[in-house]
């Protein structure tokens, strides 16, 4: 089978930082893979060249065995990448529907057409009613993302993540400053997720993380040092000792 995301000795180097130091995975097609591990552990670094926001230092990225390592971020799109950011990145002076249109717009090859306002094309205004509405944000799609809660701007990015029909989703700590009830909204938004779309999850809450994975992926200073499934994870006292902070 070929992997969904295939992640050869990916290193990134800053001056003498090595923030991402060898490291090899692979995700199969449709798993739910979380990666873990304490801050600075090189996990957002590691996203950000598997998806093109940095370049890595060596290594390859692939996805469905097509070598993506020096693509930039628009081809990996193209290709089927789809990610959220640590921190919400929306424009928050627009509404959520226009949030929406543009993402569809982009994809779209209406994306040329200048000087024509959204409501000449009621179909891509109708796609982003339907995405907010499958992320719990029906109401009121017209006021500015300026107005919403820190919970609504991340289920705003889930849609958004979505709108491009991604082939495999990086959600960079989807519930981070989430309130209980939000975290398990966005919770059971990703579980809900088809699994014709492949999940890679970067998550400190660890019921999210070990609740949704298939497998789990455990870095500490750039370093892959366990991975294996939810149960063996837990019970690896090498990662308890990373996490307790005795290591």
């Amino acid at each position: 089978m070929i992997a969904a995301v295939s992640i050869d000795s990916l290193a990134k180097v800053f001056g003498g930082l090595r923030a991402v130091d060898g490291v090899s995975l692979q995700v199969a097609p449709g798993e739910r893979r979380a990666l873990i591990g304490p801050n600075g552990a090189g996990k957002t670094t590691l996203f950000h060249c598997v998806t093109g926001t940095l370049k890595p230092s060596s290594g390859s990225v692939k996805l469905f065995d097509t070598d993506v390592t020096y693509l930039p971020e628009h081809q990996r799109t193209k290709l089927g990448m789809g990610r959220t950011f640590q921190i919400t990145n929306v424009f928050a002076d627009l509404s959520p529907v226009e949030n929406l249109a543009l993402a569809i717009v982009g994809t779209d090859r209406r994306k040329w057409i200048c000087g024509r306002p959204l409501g000449a094309f009621p179909d891509i205004r109708a796609q982003a009613l339907a995405r907010l509405d499958a992320v719990g944000l029906k109401d009121d799609p017209d006021k500015p993302v300026k107005l919403l809660s820190y919970g609504e701007r991340r289920q705003l990015e889930l849609a958004l993540a979505l709108s491009t029909n991604p082939k495999v989703l990086f959600l960079d700590e989807p519930c981070a400053g989430l309130s209980p009830s939000e975290r398990q909204r966005i919770f059971n938004m990703i579980r809900a997720l088809p699994r014709e779309i492949t999940v890679v999850m970067i998550e400190h809450d660890m019921d999210v993380a070990l609740g949704l994975a298939d497998r789990v992926t455990v870095m500490n200073r750039g370093r892959v040092m366990a991975e294996g499934t939810p149960a063996e994870v837990q019970s690896n006292s090498e990662v308890r000792n990373v996490y307790f902070g005795q290591a």
